[in-house]
């Protein structure tokens, strides 16, 4: 009995893997879409955005029936409650990525990211990959100081974040003002993304053990 207890908890533990590997390629391929301005590539994001937000009830629907079945305690339950919210930063992590493949498709066959622009996107969505694999990689590893060490990487998207609303102002040719708002919200989807990597690694620590006042978001 308990040995297939193990088996749904490790099963449990693999789809969030799986979870977070298929955000950090969406993140990826969108940006590589948004620059590429490769609408059959934009397209194909939404239906792996399906393919994560299916996922993420299957990994919910597993938390619950181990909690319901299994009645975990201690590090068993931490893990469990800790899943579960990992599992929603990681389906909306999906879903910025598959917002970004949407606006390829709203400006298509106009390019969405103007020449101006395209070296500090480009730097934003490098960034924001990276943090997802180093989140992917604080999961597998239960890395509790994973936090901390993605601090330096959400402060800089923060920055290229705040630096880009004068530089869409000052693009030339100036952009209209509908362009200027999609670009705007290319910030924000990277800013968010980032953000949901930082709070992956926060729930890490969280699983771990490691004291509240040590988590950094």
């Amino acid at each position: 009995m308990r040995t297939a207890y193990h088996q749904e908890l490790a099963y449990f533990q693999d789809r969030l893997g799986d979870l977070a590997q298929l955000a950090e390629t969406a993140i990826q391929e969108a940006t590589k879409a948004l620059l590429d301005n490769d609408i059959e590539a934009a397209r194909g994001l939404t239906a792996q955005g399906e393919t994560i937000a299916r996922l993420h009830r299957l990994v919910d629907a597993d938390a619950v029936t181990l909690i319901a079945r299994q009645q975990p305690v201690a590090s068993d339950l931490r893990m469990i409650v800790a899943g579960l919210r990992m599992s929603g930063d990681l389906d909306r992590m999906g879903a910025l990525a598959r917002h970004i493949a949407e606006i390829v498709e709203r400006r298509h066959p106009t390019p969405a990211v103007p020449e101006a622009l395209r070296s500090t996107i480009a730097e934003m969505g490098e960034l924001a990959q990276r943090m997802a694999a180093k989140t992917r990689e604080a999961l597998a590893n239960q890395d509790p100081a994973a936090a901390r060490k993605l601090d330096a990487q959400d402060n800089a998207m923060d920055r290229l974040t705040t630096a880009l609303e004068p530089l869409i102002l000052a693009c030339e040719p100036p952009v209209t003002l509908t362009e200027a708002m999609d670009l705007a919200l290319l910030g924000r989807f990277y800013e968010r993304f980032a953000d949901h990597t930082v709070a992956l690694a926060t729930r890490v620590a969280y699983l771990t053990g490691a004291p509240q006042e040590d988590l950094s978001v």
